[in-house]
């Protein structure tokens, strides 16, 4: 067997695994070193397996696989310690977390960076850090680190800095614009909360809500058709 074909002890998550056959499952799992891979867990179902029981969302694992090719066959797979397990609206945005990742990361497109935000991430929400600002902060980072232009800054027709008293509309895969400086349909938003996005800070109740518009807005024009269940459902958790 070559070196190419097999990876040893490479750090890990779980983000969704479905049956396969009567024993096995089938695993998309998040890689530091080779992005997101497919896996084959033969007879990981089976009551006796090693693999049963360790292959969980949201733990960090080190996984061991072998071959070429969209699936790959998991040889082992270890804790690498133990979060603290994310409950309630947690559990359901950490759900979002993998689903973003599943919708948007190609297989095999490596990111290491993407990967430390991830475990920032979780760490966050199993925390009880404000749940809003890990999942910002998540988002921008994503689509920044899979090459898309997210310019919170700067005025993207001037190329000045953003002003913190000004008013904006975001447009989509430009930045933003001084209102009624440009033709179109965008995101109207404040300079403030663009200073704050670009900073990580979420603690402004207006930022918040202008944040999660435009960045809703942002990941569904990149999505395209593909749908995130877990968006509805913690809409409907929030209306309850």
């Amino acid at each position: 067997m070559s070196e190419k074909s097999r990876q040893d002890a490479q750090p890990a998550f779980v983000l969704h695994s479905y049956p396969f056959r009567e024993t096995s499952l089938i695993i998309e799992a998040f890689t530091r070193d080779h992005g997101r891979i497919g896996l084959v867990a033969r007879g990981a179902r089976r009551p006796k397996s090693s693999l049963r029981g360790v292959l969980l969302q949201f733990q960090p694992l080190l996984l061991s696989w072998s071959g070429r090719g969209e699936l790959h066959t998991l040889m082992r797979a270890e804790w690498l310690g133990a979060y603290t397990p994310l409950r309630g609206q947690a559990l359901i945005c950490g759900f979002y977390l993998n689903e973003l990742v599943l919708r948007l990361l190609p297989r095999g497109d490596a990111h290491d960076g993407l990967f430390s935000m991830y475990e920032s991430a979780l760490a966050e929400l199993a925390a009880g850090v404000a749940q809003e600002a890990a999942l910002r902060r998540f988002e921008i980072g994503l689509l920044r680190e899979l090459g898309y232009a997210v310019i919170l800054d700067r005025e993207v027709e001037l190329d000045v800095p953003v002003a913190r008293e000004s008013s904006y509309v975001y447009m989509i895969e430009r930045g933003p614009v001084r209102t009624g400086a440009s033709l179109g349909n965008g995101v109207e938003l404040s300079g403030q909360t663009l200073i704050d996005m670009q900073s990580g800070d979420f603690t402004n109740a207006v930022t918040q809500q202008q944040s999660k518009l435009l960045m809703r807005t942002l990941i569904n024009h990149y999505l395209g058709d593909q749908v995130l269940h877990t968006r509805q459902l913690l809409r409907d958790l929030q209306e309850l």
